[in-house]
């Protein structure tokens, strides 16, 4: 089965929203949850287990075996708060903390800036998502980098077998010349939050079978 990032995703024969990011346990190599993002930006992500995803399911899209009154019971991924420079969204017992987003910053007339804030002596609002304890979040623009330290692409899903990674996509190149590279799983130094770690060089990268990417918008609403 592959899990790609910003995939529709259907409950009772409907779409209601998209694969957003997915939530993997770094020790086991397996997928545990999907961030579904509902439809239009309206509402809040959810957290969905892996055991609601349907894998027998045919279709390019993500089928859950729940419906969309179940999907919005379960727990929401995203947290708004306020942070002062350099301080990190509060501990808590039974999360971690995911991929962070920072808003804008404040508009003040007259300041130095141009009229925008520093961020000295000022909150900054941020969007954090909540991920089971030890296990980590990776969304579509999550950098992968090689064992040389560097920056080869972005992370655009996982191959999975009954919930275990084999392979993660990995996407490279510009808007008009992108291509996918299919990467074992045994390749993989490290998955944190936001950042895949390979064991490869850049080289080793670029000799991997690698094709074009075409995407073009479809409609999915029946």
């Amino acid at each position: 089965m592959r899990l790609e990032l910003g995939k529709p995703v259907r409950c009772s024969g409907d779409v209601t929203g998209e694969v957003a990011d997915l939530v993997v346990d770094p020790v086991k190599n397996r997928v545990t949850h999907l961030v579904v993002k509902p439809r239009h930006g309206t509402g809040a992500p959810h957290l969905v287990p892996i055991e609601l995803v349907d894998a027998a399911a045919e279709g390019s899209d993500v089928v859950l075996t729940c419906t969309p009154e179940e999907l919005e019971r379960l727990p929401p991924a995203e947290q708004f708060g306020y942070l002062r420079l350099g301080e990190k969204p509060p501990a808590d017992p039974d999360w971690d903390i995911g991929v962070v987003t920072p808003l804008a910053l404040p508009y003040y007339e007259g300041s130095a800036l141009d009229g925008y804030a520093s961020g000295f002596g000022q909150d900054l609002g941020v969007i954090y998502d909540r991920v089971p304890k030890g296990e980590v979040e990776v969304r579509r623009s999550s950098s992968v980098i090689t064992t040389d330290g560097k920056y080869v692409g972005d992370v655009d899903g996982f191959l999975v077998d009954d919930d275990q990674i084999t392979h993660f996509v990995l996407e490279r190149g510009h808007l008009w010349g992108r291509r996918e590279v299919t990467v074992p799983i045994g390749a993989v130094a490290k998955v944190e939050s936001d950042k895949v770690t390979v064991k490869l060089s850049t080289d080793e990268i670029g000799a991997l079978p690698a094709h074009r990417v075409h995407r073009w918008p479809l409609a999915r609403d029946k």
